[in-house]
């Protein structure tokens, strides 16, 4: 692998190491995510990891798709975010749902066009199955799960479930391919307004995909949580449930507590392994990397390769019976107690969600 690491101890909260940035000149390809006519919020996140990159990037966004839906979603990240000079649109119904065959050609058709030194996208399920097959057409080695740039060829990445953070100079050929997480950074509320000049939208020339792009893989269907309920990877709260709960008779508690609240709920691998919730709904390192204003824990061990997926939540809050749980070394307000105590009385002591 084309890159130097540098390893160094976990502190709660990262420090930056800062490099002069090379000389060449700068440009980011950003792979946008889409949902119902929006732009995803991680897509707006790997956005904003492309400006810490050098004060000068030019930063794209390429979406693929088709339908009206798409069409509003194109309007949309046009108005997103101010750093995004331009929108890439590849309209096709090869690119209808995005599985990874179509994308990763589309990548390396567009990367083989027009040169970008960096290629981005959130690090989530959509980014972790394309980046790594179009690096591999591109012929680099991607970086994975950055969590801070320290200069457009200094990453910081956590390993060992989040217990070492190692910090990587990419020294191959361009393009540098990373994957970000999202909850690392987060875009300010003043950016994602409507704006007046918006960049400039350009459509893609498909001709030379043919229909071997498509690959082996086939779209089957699609499901999607409870609409109403916040998005786990972005909700300001987040409620989750762990193995204490015994039962999923018993996890309706935490569901209820999340709707008094109006938070995401979130389980351990431990709940989703007994079958008391889908796994969509797991938090952790082989689950959902989440960051909240407020994490509340019940019932939940802390377990290394949970702890890795919420310690970067802005308040923990922990109810355990076991004093010794170490999820309250990361907590910044701990109860012993029985949750089937707590939960009840915070049911009947927080009003409903109006």
């Amino acid at each position: 692998m084309a890159a130097r690491i540098m390893l160094r101890a976990l502190p709660r909260r990262p420090r930056c190491f800062h490099t002069p940035s090379i000389s060449r000149s700068i440009s980011t390809l950003v792979l946008g995510e889409h949902e119902n006519g929006s732009i995803k919020s991680q897509s707006l996140s790997a956005v904003e990891a492309a400006k810490s990159l050098s004060d000068d990037n030019s930063v794209s966004m390429l979406l693929a798709g088709s339908g009206p839906s798409f069409n509003e979603a194109v309007k949309h990240a046009a108005s997103s975010h101010p750093s995004i000079s331009q929108v890439l649109v590849a309209d096709s119904d090869k690119f209808a749902y995005p599985t990874a065959e179509p994308w990763a050609k589309l990548v390396h058709m567009i990367q083989q066009r027009e040169k970008y030194s960096h290629i981005i996208s959130a690090s989530g399920s959509f980014g972790k199955n394309v980046l790594p097959r179009a690096a591999a057409l591109l012929d680099v080695s991607p970086i994975t799960d950055v969590i801070e740039i320290s200069g457009s060829s200094q990453f910081v990445r956590p390993i060992y479930a989040g217990n070492a953070l190692c910090t990587v100079r990419y020294t191959g050929a361009n393009p540098c391919m990373l994957t970000v997480r999202a909850t690392s950074f987060s875009v300010p509320k003043s950016l994602v307004e409507l704006r007046s000049n918006g960049p400039s939208i350009s459509q893609v020339d498909l001709s030379a995909l043919d229909e071997d792009s498509i690959g082996k893989s086939r779209y089957v269907k699609h499901t999607s949580q409870d609409a109403e309920r916040p998005d786990l990877g972005s909700a300001r709260i987040v409620i989750t449930g762990g193995r204490g709960l015994k039962s999923a008779e018993n996890f309706k508690m935490i569901e209820k507590l999340a709707e008094k609240l109006g938070a995401a709920v979130g389980a351990t691998r431990a709940v989703v392994d007994a079958g008391f919730v889908p796994n969509d709904l797991q938090v952790g390192q082989t689950g959902k990397i989440v960051a909240p204003e407020l994490y509340m824990a019940f019932g939940v061990s802390g377990a290394i390769q949970h702890l890795a997926g919420m310690r970067d939540s802005k308040v923990i809050v922990a109810v355990n019976k076991d004093a010794d749980a170490p999820i309250f070394q990361v907590a910044d307000y701990g109860l012993v107690g029985d949750l089937f105590e707590v939960i009840p009385e915070l049911l009947e002591k927080f009003p409903d969600k109006k």
